[in-house]
């Protein structure tokens, strides 16, 4: 669907119903071009501005639609609106707040620069600032711009686009990412379907620390040649939990040798995988293109069905739509806006030029996180997303960063992103307690097919935050992890706490259900980093994870992760385990089902001198023989689970038989037995009244309230 449409769909889909919230408490739809009872109030109690595409800065803003003879209307930006609003609060009287409600029409907002939100824009709890769709329509803030004036041309017997841009030629835009009637469209990519590998490393020794990357390797022979527009293409090598994008500055046919101007993130290791972006000889599949930066030209080879002149073509411009900026050190914050059925889309951001700020790295440590979000926040309290929709993006989507708090998104949509979903708090501990981020909460969200520009995005990101909520979402089709907590790489410092993670459903990692992938290593379902007393996960559903080398888990707790529960999940289809403890402390890991892993069932890495996690009341069924893979010290607990391998057979914890392992006094009251699951085949876990899983302990649960809660409609 194009984002142009202004109608919107049934909730669910791309767009959503647009609802607002009736007197009566209930999420009640509207007619077309009424308007709610909630904003009629405001009428009487405040003030209406309105927005429309077809609008003019000139006119009031208090007309839905044009007067009949152009005297007055909407206003054509939401920046004006929000000058209209600021005058007019800053002009009445004291003590006097007055409610504020911004209605855009349907339609497509190009933006020339974000829109600013500063604390001279806040509400009230009383009167708070609201931001709306106009009832059953689709407001799009774009951070992009349509292309036009296409040609037909032809290359090697096939039809393609072409378009000259001439900012482009100048100097003056360029861009990565290209939709074609609300479509991702693909940089021309050599293989068009599978990877090539690296042959060798000629800088790469025995002595190569593994977090030192490299700006060259060989290419095995006829995987490519030195085509005449190598030189604006990018090597996107998938190596650990990375991608590394590597501008390729020289190509060496005879000693097969590619060198960059950017380094890869790690040691390249041999047979790494790798594809080339972004050269015109591999322009040679539908919904292809190719920008060349010194003519301007675009081309595109159209999918069937999209005609010229026909279609909507948008390329984005700028890395952020939304930037909303308060003043922490100053006591000043954005409070009280809410924003309610507006779409966010069509960004863009890539990595600085190395000479202005001496990066020379082709990614990111971990998780893409210094790409920005689209819609950016800091120093923000007290404001709501709801039925918001990001899509078609580069970037993340939504980013909480420094000093945001008791912030909520509700029932927001994310799709099509260039990274991953959502950020929350910072890389950085902050020291003063207005500077920290926390208290925020994500509910009943879906965040679907991220990871298209930087694969390893994630769904959530929580960096150094606490005390935040994500429940009731659904997380999938991401190349690397679902949900990440923590920023603290072992038993340092960390403001990661009180995290809440119940009742989403998590699906689909590594390897998104259409088949791609797996790209990377070393995920989880959920990952966690660092000391988080009282962060509980819980509730929650975990299947399909899928990694390329190793590490596909469904809940795993890396470096120093302490104090955290793992509770009630149930975790199936993963590759390397349902759960793995690299190393860590005094966690719990109690009343979970763990099935269907591929290799074994659960890990336990880095043997340490403290209790490391206790795994009680557990139910886990494996086909395998390797139940429990990893260094085996004994500082940790195993007790009242149980286990089943459906063939039978020995199973092994470490290198120890069941009789050694309870020999050293593990698992003492367990048992091995069928679990009598209902239908185990079609991951149906309830459990049998019989099941011997109830006589040790084990609490059946439900899982019923997984995942985004539907509304009933009137």
């Amino acid at each position: 669907m194009a984002l142009s449409s202004v109608r919107v769909g049934v909730w669910g889909g791309l767009a959503g119903i647009a609802f607002l919230l009736s007197g009566s408490g209930r999420w009640t739809p509207h007619a077309p071009g009424a308007l709610p009872a909630s904003e009629e109030r405001s009428a009487s109690s405040g003030l209406t501005l309105y927005v429309s595409p077809q609008g003019n800065d000139r006119w009031s803003g208090r007309l839905a639609q044009a007067a009949a003879h152009g005297s007055d209307g909407p206003v054509a930006s939401l920046a004006q609106a929000l000058r209209i609003a600021r005058q007019l609060r800053q002009a009445a009287p004291p003590n006097s707040p007055r409610a504020v409600t911004i209605v855009l029409r349907g339609g497509l907002y190009f933006l020339t620069e974000p829109v600013l939100l500063t604390p001279q824009d806040s509400g009230s709890a009383q009167a708070p600032l609201r931001i709306v769709a106009y009832p059953q329509e689709r407001p799009v803030l774009s951070g992009g711009r349509r292309v036009s004036g296409w040609k037909a041309a032809s290359l090697a017997g096939r039809t393609l686009w072409q378009a000259e841009l001439a900012e482009v030629r100048a100097g003056q835009w360029y861009f990565r990412q290209l939709w074609v009637n609300g479509q991702r469209a693909r940089r021309a990519r050599h293989p068009n379907t599978g990877f090539l590998s690296v042959a060798e490393l000629p800088d790469v020794t025995k002595d190569t620390p593994w977090n030192q990357g490299q700006k060259r390797f060989r290419f095995r022979a006829g995987d490519l040649s030195c085509w005449p527009t190598l030189d604006a293409a990018e090597v996107v090598v998938l190596n650990r939990w990375v991608e590394s994008r590597l501008p390729v500055v020289r190509c060496d046919e005879k000693e097969r040798l590619l060198e960059f101007s950017k380094r890869s993130v790690f040691r390249l290791d041999q047979g790494d995988p790798y594809y080339v972006e972004h050269c015109r000889e591999a322009l040679d599949a539908p919904g292809e293109w190719f920008l060349d930066r010194t003519t301007g030209r675009l081309e595109y080879l159209p999918r069937a069905g999209e005609e010229i002149g026909q279609s909507e073509v948008i390329a984005p411009v700028l890395p952020q739509v939304v930037r909303m900026v308060g003043d922490p050190a100053q006591g000043r914050w954005v409070e009280h806006v809410h924003w309610e059925g507006i779409t966010f889309a069509h960004t863009e951001w890539y990595f600085p030029e190395a000479s202005r700020r001496g990066r020379d790295v082709g990614g990111f440590a971990q998780a893409a996180v210094e790409v920005p979000g689209a819609v950016f926040a800091e120093g923000v309290r007290q404001c709501t997303f709801e039925r918001c929709t990001f899509t078609q993006l580069g970037t993340y989507a939504l980013e909480l960063g420094r000093a945001c708090s008791r912030n909520r998104i509700l029932r927001c949509s994310f799709s099509d992103l260039g990274a991953g979903g959502i950020k929350i708090g910072e890389m950085t501990i902050r020291d003063a307690p207005a500077d920290q981020t926390s208290d925020n909460e994500v509910t009943d969200c879906t965040l679907r097919d991220g990871g298209h520009l930087f694969h390893s995005g994630v769904g959530i990101w929580i960096g150094q935050s606490a005390n935040n909520r994500i429940a009731h979402c659904e997380i999938a089709d991401f190349y690397y992890t679902g949900i990440s907590i923590g920023w603290t790489w072992g038993y340092g410092r960390s403001l990661a706490r009180g995290n809440i993670v119940e009742y989403n459903h998590v699906h689909h990692i590594g390897q998104k259900s259409d088949g791609s992938g797996p790209l990377l290593s070393d995920m989880g379902g959920i990952y966690t980093l660092g000391i988080q007393p009282g962060t509980v996960i819980r509730y929650n559903l975990w299947h399909d994870i899928a990694a390329l080398r190793y590490g596909g888990w469904g809940i795993y707790f890396d470096e120093g992760s302490t104090g955290i529960v793992a509770e009630n999940n149930v975790v199936y289809n993963t590759t390397h385990g349902g759960f793995h403890q690299h190393y860590g402390k005094d966690n719990t890991v109690q009343n979970n089902i763990f099935a269907g892993a591929r290799d074994h069932a659960i890990q336990a890495t880095r043997p340490e001198d403290h209790t490391r996690f206790r795994f009680l009341r557990n139910i886990v069924l494996h086909r395998g023989e390797q139940f429990l893979a990893g260094n085996l010290d004994f500082h940790f607990v195993f007790d009242h689970n149980l286990y089943w391998r459906p063939e039978g057979g020995t199973m092994r914890f470490g290198n120890l038989t069941w009789e050694q392992w309870q020999a050293k006094g593990m698992d003492r009251h367990s048992r091995q037995a069928d679990p009598q699951f209902r239908d185990p085949q079609r991951y149906d876990f309830r459990l049998a009244e019989t099941s011997p899983a109830r006589e040790l302990g084990f609490q059946p649960f439900s899982l019923d309230q997984v995942g985004p809660r539907r509304e009933k409609m009137p």
